[in-house]
Formats: structure tokens, sequence, C-alpha cells
């Protein structure tokens, strides 16, 4: 597999922001910063990822590269900072993390860095999976992997998509055509609920439990 090519681009900036955390951290610097941890920061890296989140999707407007640049910069703070509490501690470095990421994705796009040929997207995303699949192999369960902390919606996503690879299907309902009209749709449906005293995330997220169930009983009569 060829390895990709060197960069010959200096990023200066990148470096200087390093050396701003570093400082920041260091004995002498921000006693806030030094005192911080891994769990102290979850809270500001789900809130800075929302952030982000929120500035691609207000599209093309005035003030959206400023804003994109901003809230990038702000995730792209937080992996710096949780990769300095690490290398402080000993465990990794940035460098560890630019590393696996690195080989990661040269591993998972062989039709780029290796001899295999697709010709469309679907078929890059059919290598990807299968890539995937065997440095995975570890895995028991299809749903190993999936972040139950995900918003509902995400989560519901990903784990329908999880269980169709064991034979568990939900049968689908009949939606608008347009994404506005199904958001519409959604809303509604969580008015109707509030209405009722119902408790929309609670349910979602309850139905996927039960799904979770319905994947892990197929799993474990796969391998019966």
């Amino acid at each position: 597999m060829t390895e990709p090519l060197v960069p010959t681009t200096p990023h200066p900036e990148l470096d200087e922001l390093i050396a701003v955390l570093e400082r920041l951290r260091a004995p002498g610097g921000c006693v806030w910063d030094r005192e911080q941890t891994h769990a102290s920061l979850v809270q500001y890296l789900v809130e800075e990822t929302f952030e982000l989140v929120e500035a691609i999707e207000a599209g093309d407007r005035p003030g959206s590269r400023d804003e994109l640049i901003e809230e990038l910069g702000d995730v792209l703070y937080q992996v710096i900072f949780h990769a300095d509490i690490a290398a402080e501690a000993g465990e990794f470095t940035l460098e560890d993390v630019a590393r696996h990421m690195r080989e990661k994705m040269v591993a998972r796009h062989p039709h780029v860095f290796g001899d295999v040929r697709v010709q469309t997207s679907a078929d890059v995303v059919a290598t990807w999976e299968s890539v995937k699949a065997v440095e995975k192999a570890h895995r028991t369960s299809v749903l190993e992997g999936i972040p139950q902390g995900m918003p509902s919606l995400a989560l519901a996503d990903k784990t329908l998509g999880r269980a169709a690879k064991v034979g568990v299907v939900r049968e689908a309902a009949v939606i608008p055509a347009t994404e506005q009209e199904l958001g519409d749709q959604l809303l509604a449906m969580v008015v109707a609920a509030k209405a009722a005293g119902l408790d929309s995330e609670r349910a979602l997220r309850g139905a996927l439990r039960q799904l979770r169930d319905e994947v892990r009983g197929a799993e474990e009569v796969a391998r019966a």
C-alpha cells in the first residue's frame, strides 16, 4: 500500500496554536487550564461541536465564513487540549493522534493508496465498510461503537443501519417528499406528544432500547 505524500507546506499558525495551549497549561500558566481533565472538558467539546454544526447549517450568509472559521477553531482547540492533557500524563501525544488517523485513512482508502478499483461513491462506501469490518473484527455485536449519548434522531438512524445488517428491520412510515415537510411533520408530532403529556425524546429512546434488544436477540440466534 502506498504511503501518502509528505506535505511540503508548513503550518506555522497550527504550531503557534499548539504552543499557546502548552503555555497556558504549563506551570505558571493558567490555573483553570491546568485543572482541566478529559472528563471536565466533555461539556465544552459537546457545546463546541453543536455550535460548529449550527454554523454549517446556517449556510452561505453574511459572516458565515468567519463564523465557520471560529467554530472549526474551537473544535480544533478541544482536540489539542485533550492531547496535551494526555501528553502531560505520559499517555500519548498529538502526534500519536495524527499518526493513528493518517494510518486509518490510508487503510480505508485502498482505492487511492492501494490497488483496489472503484467506480462510484457506493463502491467507496462498500470498500470502507469491508476494511472497517476487518479492523473491528473483535466486536461481538453490530451495535458496538454507537455512542448512546447521540441525539435521539441521529442515534435512531445509526442504530437502524446497524440493525439491518443482521436482518432486523422496522416498517417504514409514509413521509413527505422534502426535508422541509418532514421537519414540519416531526415538529407536529412533538407538539401533539407534548399536548398529550408524552415525552418524545424518552419515547424514541425507549423504542431504540427495544430495537437493540431485538438486534442482540438476532445475533444470539445467529451464533447458536
